[in-house]
């Protein structure tokens, strides 16, 4: 079973995306099931994983009424504010609710680039835990030095980093991202996403413009900890989901079938809890 680890649905009109404005032209309208079912059909996708894309609990029921209803919805990575003083109490109310996964906070948007390592998140995190809920970092290469903190105090959360921790492939620092990376790998148990780096790369870019970084995501975490995802329709602003899926293939076409079925369904599978 193939498995889309990292896709977004939206409808505009909810009013709570403040990022998504009409200078993202091409998805800038609303994006449903309706849209992807024929994309994730015609590449033998069976299931994804709907990911949050706005900070409110309100978005969040919305994403979990949705899957409730769509078959090709595994579950959902949703959101909450883990600093408020009913935190823990909200996530025990949202984790009632078996489609929920996991939870996002949008860290890449916080400006505080330490936010992770306040003790406030503490009792939230602490019941994302006890809920079985995984977290989603989403983050980006000055974070990662904090990540990998966060990480080394919270040993019995399920991690996973979004898009590859997002390197600057158009503007560079690889080696720090890489060195960054490898480190994390190495000294936690987190998974990471082969997603997002369609829209951290160049426009007119090429397959081998990513290779470098595919290449260092899969040597420091292996394909037991590599999840494949499209991060659609995000990606629609520097590419497509087949040709993003034909690319990821290419780049990992050394690897073999069982490690394949690891990296396009097996890992989000394991690392989701999935019951398929």
């Amino acid at each position: 079973m193939r498995i889309d680890a990292h896709q977004h649905f939206w409808r505009l009109l909810r009013g709570d995306y403040g990022w998504l404005t009409e200078s993202f032209g091409p998805i800038y309208r609303d994006f449903l099931p309706e849209d992807l079912r024929p994309l994730i059909a015609a590449e033998g996708i069976s299931r994804t994983v709907l990911v949050q894309a706005a900070p409110s609990i309100a978005e969040t029921d919305f994403l979990l009424d949705l899957a409730e209803r769509e078959p090709l919805v595994a579950g959902v990575v949703g959101w909450t504010d883990l600093e408020a003083p009913g935190a823990a109490d909200d996530i025990r109310r949202l984790a009632e609710r078996p489609a929920l996964l996991g939870l996002r906070p949008m860290i890449q948007d916080i400006p505080d680039d330490g936010w992770m390592l306040r003790p406030t998140l503490a009792p939230a995190l602490r019941a994302m835990v006890d809920g079985g809920l995984a977290f989603d970092a989403l983050v980006k290469p000055q974070h990662l030095a904090n990540l990998r903190r966060f990480l080394a105090s919270y040993p019995d959360l399920r991690v996973v980093v979004d898009h590859g921790g997002k390197p600057d492939i158009a503007g560079g620092g690889f080696p720090a991202w890489a060195e960054a990376m490898r480190t994390i790998a190495k000294e936690s148990k987190a998974v990471c996403k082969l997603s997002g780096l369609v829209t951290e790369a160049a426009p007119g870019w090429t397959p081998e413009d990513l290779r470098p970084y595919v290449d260092v995501l899969l040597e420091a975490f292996g394909p037991a900890r590599l999840m494949w995802g499209s991060d659609w329709p995000v990606l629609n602003l520097n590419g497509d989901y087949r040709g993003w899926l034909r690319t990821a293939e290419a780049l990992l076409a050394g690897l073999s079938e069982a490690e394949l079925e690891l990296v396009f369904g097996g890992v989000a599978k394991t690392f989701y809890r999935l019951e398929l």
